[in-house]
């Protein structure tokens, strides 16, 4: 028998954080509900329960929702397409939920609210004056959790860098820097020279994340928090840790190349992901770093993997690495897993 406290719906559980979020639930002996349009009703699969549905579906959420205390909405259109069209609709399907519910929303946030005003260093409570559409999407959706703190939900943010882990997904990490499944022959590397670029171990961003649901009855009914994460400050930190990993693996070290940003300005006009690329360029030429003051002082201290050991497991876990072959679920599809 299900009960509420520790039961929880994760919508995205096919992707990145919410799969990683997802099995650490499981893990700490909580009922896990996951969201899947391609799902069997009450497939059963890696300890979590699959129930077919849609986040864009009121009815599929609320359905899917019922029981549970807590909704981690860690669902995003992959690509960074379609974000006009979907984003906020998802967001107030959940809302919808957790109100009625009286359940607590967990969401994974980013730096595009922020705009220059606000740059280099970003606490919590910096002003959001975003200078992208999505940044603006992203402040609207926002603001519609800090609305539903006040109409019976509950809200934990959590804001971190650019996620990299042990699986597929929307990430700069398995989608430009290394390929999932083959070895490293050469290192892309997006960041500008000299330019700082701060980076997430998604296991570290779901520890934090479980850490404060168990406190979430000590904390306030809408909260945002900051991971430091990993600080990058010259933009080759991340590759060359890519680099010596490979190189103690192999014997070869894998050289390291600039991302094609002028070939991706030509095509943008065709393609659409490369288009929406194109606009989030300014997050490798600003050194934005967030600050994770608040964070200490609920926890006491912030979760984090050492560098390396995050880079080998997560190379590791994708298939990059002699020994090892990836043959773990795909990158999340549409309107299912997290992007970045």
């Amino acid at each position: 028998m299900e009960h509420r406290g520790n039961t929880a719906l994760v919508l995205g559980a096919t992707g990145g954080i919410g799969g990683e979020v997802a099995r650490l639930l499981r893990a700490r002996g909580w009922t896990v509900r996951a969201l899947r349009r391609g799902a069997a009703a009450g497939d059963a699969r890696d300890g979590l329960t699959w129930l077919r549905g849609d986040a864009m579906n009121r009815e599929d959420v609320m359905r899917a929702a019922e029981g549970c205390s807590v909704i981690v909405h860690a669902v995003n259109p992959p690509g960074y397409r379609a974000w006009d069209e979907l984003v906020l609709p998802m967001v107030d399907n959940t809302v919808a939920a957790a109100a009625a519910l009286g359940a607590t929303i967990v969401l994974p946030g980013t730096v595009y609210n922020f705009g220059p005003d606000a740059w280099p260093l970003l606490a919590e409570d910096s002003p959001q004056h975003p200078v992208t559409r999505k940044g603006a999407i992203r402040v609207a959706l926002e603001q519609r959790l800090e609305q539903a703190s006040r109409r019976g939900a509950r809200v934990i943010v959590v804001r971190a860098g650019d996620f990299f882990g042990p699986r597929p997904g929307n990430n700069w990490f398995s989608l430009a820097m290394v390929k999932p499944g083959r070895r490293v022959g050469s290192i892309a590397n997006p960041a500008s020279p000299g330019v700082g670029h701060q980076w997430a171990y998604l296991p570290d961003v779901a520890r934090t994340m479980v850490e404060l649901l168990d406190r979430r009855d000590t904390l306030a009914a809408f909260e945002r928090f900051h991971m430091a994460g990993h600080w990058d400050d010259n933009g080759m930190r991340m590759a060359d840790a890519i680099r010596r990993v490979v190189a103690r693996s192999t014997g070869t070290e894998p050289r390291i190349r600039a991302v094609p940003w002028g070939w991706f300005r030509l095509a943008a006009p065709f393609v659409t992901t490369l288009r929406e690329l194109q606009e989030m360029r300014y997050l490798w030429r600003q050194p934005l770093r967030m600050l994770n003051h608040r964070l200490i002082e609920v926890l006491g201290e912030e979760p984090h993997t050492p560098l390396e050991q995050a880079v080998r497991a997560s190379l590791s876990g994708l298939g990059c690495l002699p020994g090892h072959d990836d043959r773990r679920a795909p990158a999340s599809s549409p309107g299912e897993g997290s992007a970045r």
